[in-house]
């Protein structure tokens, strides 16, 4: 692996912006055989008790599409040691200033017509239930553009607390009109950002999709929450194999 080890200049410049883009953190034939893992999850069937499968309705056609995978450590050992152990946690560990701990893992797979996301901090979303901050590792198994749909970051907001409502969307008043910066990645580029840092991403509005792998850690010091953060999730979100027909599971942030 390369760039395992974060420097002193490019963990300054997480603390100061509350993200950090490192090109090239996985060579081309690395990133291979995560598309390859990737495309495993993707193409084996919904099962119950295996991985979690999300899907949305194409704004192209209005098929259903798949739109995210979610919790696959347990199924796919590959997946698992890069994830433990290997350079993704290497370089958290760095901006943790000690041990990371694995706390959920997923894939965004934004299929052609496939949506955003609104802008929001992952706090919002209740993680600090489970630890005070975490740090997430956003792999690019697939170049990210402006018209697929890039992620998007706020320089210098991570140091604010929560700036919105939990479960809400950020709006502009919260974010003050700050413009966001498109963070475009090459396959195999990694971004890392907090939980406080507010983001967002477009549309897919090409024909082919744009997979990007999300592996959130928090530090030793705070606990390994991981089985706890998904049986809570199963209650509320579950994946869709397992739905209630009858109950709303609308997604907030």
């Amino acid at each position: 692996m390369i760039n395992t080890t974060l420097s002193s200049e490019q963990i300054s410049a997480f603390n100061r912006d509350g993200f950090l883009h490192v090109p090239a953190f996985f060579t081309q034939r690395q990133i291979t055989e995560i598309s390859t893992w990737t495309d495993e999850l993707s193409l084996a069937p919904e099962m119950i008790g295996k991985d979690w499968k999300y899907f949305e309705e194409s704004a192209l056609d209005r098929t259903r599409i798949l739109c995210r995978i979610e919790n696959f450590a347990p199924v796919h050992q590959h997946f698992d040691a890069l994830m433990r152990g290997g350079p993704m946690q290497t370089a958290v560990s760095d901006l943790f200033g000690e041990e990371a701990v694995l706390f959920k893992d997923k894939i965004n797979f934004k299929m052609p017509g496939g949506n955003g996301f609104s802008a929001h901090q992952d706090v919002q979303a209740g993680w600090d239930a489970y630890a005070p901050l975490h740090i997430t590792a956003m792999i690019s198994i697939d170049a990210t553009t402006a018209e697929n749909g890039s992620l998007e970051m706020l320089p210098g907001q991570h140091d604010k607390g929560l700036i919105g409502k939990k479960w809400e969307p950020l709006t502009e008043v919260d974010t003050k009109h700050a413009p966001y910066v498109p963070v475009h990645c090459n396959s195999g580029d990694a971004v890392f950002f907090d939980s406080y840092a507010p983001h967002k991403s477009g549309p897919n509005s090409t024909d082919s999709a744009r997979r990007v792998l999300y592996v959130t850690y928090n530090a030793n010091s705070s606990g390994d929450h991981r089985v706890r953060y998904y049986e809570d999730k199963h209650k509320s979100y579950p994946p869709d194999i397992e739905r209630d027909q009858a109950k709303d599971y609308s997604y907030k942030v």
